[in-house]
Parts: structure tokens; sequence; C-alpha cells
């Protein structure tokens, strides 16, 4: 196993979802045996009746690129079509002697089950571990399976208890929900868990089901490499590949908004810790520097703080850094000589007027995506679609509450249909963003290094308000600072260090940075 350890971010996630086989339990290679068994017998039969040679069912390859985390027909399916072999679909019912996809998908059945019963089955204890850890800290947990064995195997290992939400082939029959690597199955698992996909994490094993976390908009998705294919996990859509999930570290879970302390109540000791060290200012808009409106156009920056950003830009370097587009935030901030990045960072400019684009290439994406959420939500009172550049911003703020899960329905179906685009939240927005591994965060050090600011002489500072910031709070947790703007009604965690109430204690505490910047600090 690894020694390092990789971040499972909990302060924006609410749930995890878990695939069963291969990572809650050691079964993967007893069903990959079975279907082996399966295979090699009737490809024998078959050759031999029709004269053809006898190819055997690689356990290793075939297993995983036609089988793994499929549904048991589509399985058989999938695998018979890449040999060139067709057969009646049968009936559910078939017995297992049956020529049909069905009949051989429930000998396929018969045989996992011998092995059951003969063998048991084992669960990985880093996962029953990290459950528990999840559990203790008040994130929930469910399990999702194409199998319908689900219930007897999870008894079977000893870690029925753990899993009281469950989603396996029964249920997606039941409920007629696709197959991997359509999201369905976990889709349905985040609804039974009270959260938003863009609040829950995936943790798969089977490159079908990293597809399908990647396509139905999770916060996270998981590979977990227990055959040698990081390359393919990360391919298929994992924002993380880990060898086993004891190398994942929990850590910090952050403070709860509530609970942080007013940074304008500790003013003394904001000063002590910018003494000796240059801050770098980087600001959010929505939320920080302005309130939240129902339209984002009325969000006008007041006067006063336009005159405190401008303060603070004579003598320390400020940027702004927001989810509108890039040409909107720099006319709606109006400040002259500071770095801009619009769109979560894809589009940057440095003070000297320089720019930098992420993601050019995922343009048309977006203008497809757009294309087809106009006609989806055109008749849903109060949505409203915002296209950014790099964006398609979804606003529900004015929709009635009950209709608003048939919004991000529609959301959830267009990025369904665009792989290549991710799925993310914000306060009453749901948005498609490129989906590439770029964020607040990520475009915050990378300002820091192109402006020559990334030695520990300077301190970053990042005032925002939402769980889009959240990554730029990771960012700064243990070299710099990060300060939270409360919401009306704010209750989650955060990896800020310091809270402040609204917008115009935001002002305040630019002047109070300004105030502790010394002369000899300045260029």
């Amino acid at each position: 196993m690894s020694l390092r350890r990789t971040a499972l971010p909990l302060e924006r996630i609410d749930a995890v979802i878990f695939d069963m086989d291969g990572v809650i339990t050691d079964t993967a290679s007893a069903h990959a045996a079975a279907w082996k068994r399966l295979f090699d017998a009737y490809l024998r039969e078959r050759a031999e009746r029709t004269g053809g040679p006898f190819v055997p069912f690689d356990a290793d390859a075939d297993y995983r690129r036609y089988i793994d985390g499929r549904p048991r027909y589509d399985g058989v399916r999938a695998f018979l079509a890449a040999r060139g072999i067709h057969l009646p679909e049968g009936d559910p019912d078939d017995s297992p002697d049956r020529e049909t996809v069905c009949g051989l998908g429930n000998r396929k059945n018969e045989l996992f089950l011998e092995h059951l019963r003969e063998h048991g089955a084992e669960p990985y204890a880093s996962t029953v571990e990290l459950v528990r850890e999840l559990e203790r800290r008040g994130v929930r947990t469910a399990a999702i399976s194409a199998s319908q064995n689900m219930s007897e195997v999870l008894e079977a290992a000893g870690v029925g208890e753990l899993f009281p939400v469950r989603v396996d082939g029964l249920v997606a029959d039941e409920l007629g929900l696709p197959g991997k690597p359509d999201p369905a199955v976990f889709v349905e698992a985040a609804r039974r868990l009270g959260v938003e996909p863009s609040r829950a994490a995936v943790i798969e094993d089977a490159l079908s089901g990293v597809e399908a976390g990647r396509r139905g908009g999770f916060a996270l998705v998981v590979g977990v490499d227990r055959t040698g294919d990081a390359e393919g996990l990360r391919a298929a859509g994992a924002d993380v590949v880990v060898g086993d999930l004891g190398e994942l570290d929990l850590g910090a879970t952050g403070s709860n908004v509530r609970d942080l302390p007013l940074a304008l109540e500790r003013a003394g000791e904001i000063r002590g810790l910018l003494s000796g060290r240059r801050p770098v200012v980087f600001l959010d808009y929505d939320g920080t520097l302005t309130p939240i409106v129902e339209r984002p156009e009325d969000a006008t920056l007041p006067a006063r703080t336009r005159a405190a950003i401008e303060r603070l830009a004579a003598l320390l370097p400020v940027a702004v850094v927001s989810g509108r587009d890039l040409a909107d935030v720099r006319r709606m901030v109006g400040v002259q000589g500071i770095a801009y990045a619009g769109s979560h960072g894809f589009d940057l400019v440095r003070p000297d007027g320089s720019a930098d684009q992420r993601a050019r290439e995922y343009l048309p994406d977006l203008d497809a995506a757009e294309r087809e959420l106009r006609p989806r939500l055109e008749r849903v009172p109060g949505a409203r679609i915002e296209r950014k550049r790099f964006a398609v911003a979804v606003h529900h703020r004015r929709v009635d509450e009950e209709l608003v899960p048939a919004v991000e329905a529609a959301v959830a179906e267009v990025a369904a249909a665009h792989p290549r685009l991710r799925r993310t939240g914000g306060k009453k927005v749901f948005e498609l963003r490129p989906d590439v591994d770029w964020d607040k965060g990520r475009a915050l050090l990378w300002l820091l290094e192109a402006l020559g600011l990334e030695d520990p002489k300077h301190l970053p500072v990042y005032v925002g308000d939402d769980e889009t910031d959240e990554d730029a709070f990771r960012a700064v947790r243990d070299g710099g600072l990060g300060v939270i703007v409360r919401g009306e009604g704010d209750d989650r965690p955060t990896l800020a260090r310091y809270a402040l109430r609204d917008p115009e204690e935001a002002r305040a505490f630019l002047d109070l940075v300004a105030g502790a910047a010394s002369p000899e600090g300045t260029p």
C-alpha cells in the first residue's frame, strides 16, 4: 500500500456512495471466476458445434472491459457482441441451460451463488474503517451494485448493518434504471440519502462506474485500482485514484460556518497574522463584495467597497476570483491594476493586462449544452439560464421549491449527455463546466506563481462566501488565511479560519488589511 495519503474534502461532501464488488467486498475475483466458467463452457460447446475456434474468456481483460460494473444481462450481451455472437434476449425466468442472453446470465448467477455458499465473502477492512469513520463524522453512506445478490453478499461479508441505504440490481429493475455507465443508480442512491449529487462522492473500481460518477455530476469520484489500471480509471473520469481506501485521509473537517470567530472582533489577532509577511489578497465577488440578489446584473459594487479595493491595491497585490465571466466581473468591479480570474478561474488576466485561458476546446460542448437546456427549462417559471464563456449556469433562486428537482433533473440529463462537462453547484444555481482539474484554488495558486508571489514572504488571503470558494480556502489553509462571508442560514463545514457577517463587514476587513500593510512591504 502506498504511504501517500489523499485528502477526502469533507467540507464539500455530505454523503459517500460505495460500489460493492471490489470496493466494499473482495468479490470481484469470484465474479470474474464465475463469468469465466460460464463463458468458457459456452464458447467451447459452441466451437465444437459450429466448427469454429475456441478462444477462452480472459478473466482480466475481458472482465474489466465488458463485464465489470454492468448489470448481468448487459454483461452477457456486451461480451458476446464483442465476439460477434448475437443471441435471443429470452426472459429473466429462462432456465440456466437456455441459449439466450437471460439463460446465460442466470447460469452465471448460479455459479456465483455456489461460490458464495462455499467460500463466503470478505470485506475490505480499510473500507469498513472508512465507513465507520464517516458515520462518526455525520457523513451519510450508501452502497450500490448492479448485482441482484447484493443483500446476500453484504450479509455473507458481515457488513450488512453498515449500509441500510442500498440500490442494487433488483431496485434498478423495479424502477427501470439503466445500468452503468449511466449514472441512474448513483443518482437514485443520492436521492435516498437526501443529498444532491453535487454534494456526494462516488467510490468505484470499475471503469463503467467511474464514468457513471463523472456523468452524474458528483462532487468527487474516487477510483480504486485493484488491477493495475490507474490510468484507465483516470481516463474514465476519476478525480482521485488510490490502491486501497486506507490511502484516503479524512483530515480536518474544518469548523461550522456559524462557529467561526468573527474577523473584525479579532482585529489584533489578524494584524499579528499579517505582520512579517506581505499579504496577497484574493476576493470573490457575489455574496462577498456584494449581497446575493435575484438577478446577477443587479449585484452592483458599492462605491465605498470599490474605494476600499483601490486603497488596498495601492499597497498590496489584489485579485478578484469570480464565477462570472471575466469581462463581466472586470466591468462590475472597475478597478485597474489588479488581477482578475473569471469563470471560476478558467479565464485569467494579470494586472498588466496579459491573459491566460483554460479549456477553450470545451466551448462547443458548452454551446450544445446551452441549446439543449433552453427548451427543457423554458416552461419552468423563474428558471434562468445564464451563458458564461466557460460555464452554463441555471439559476433557480426564483423557482418554486417543488419545481427545483425538475430543474436539477434537466441539468443532470444534459450533463449525462455531455461527458466532457461536469455538473457543479453554488447558492441557488446549478452549473455545467469543463470537466478539467481546475477550480478557484488552482487559479489562486497559478496567479501566485505567475506573479512571482508564491514564496514564504507572501501571505495569501482569500475572502469568499460559498461552496465554490472552499477549493481556495483549502489552498490557503496551511500557509495563508481564509475568511468566509456568512450567508443567511449558513450551516455547513468550511476550511476558512474567520468569518464576516456580510459584504459590509467584508469592506471593513479590506480596510483592516490595508491598515496592517506596512510601508516597508509596499513595492
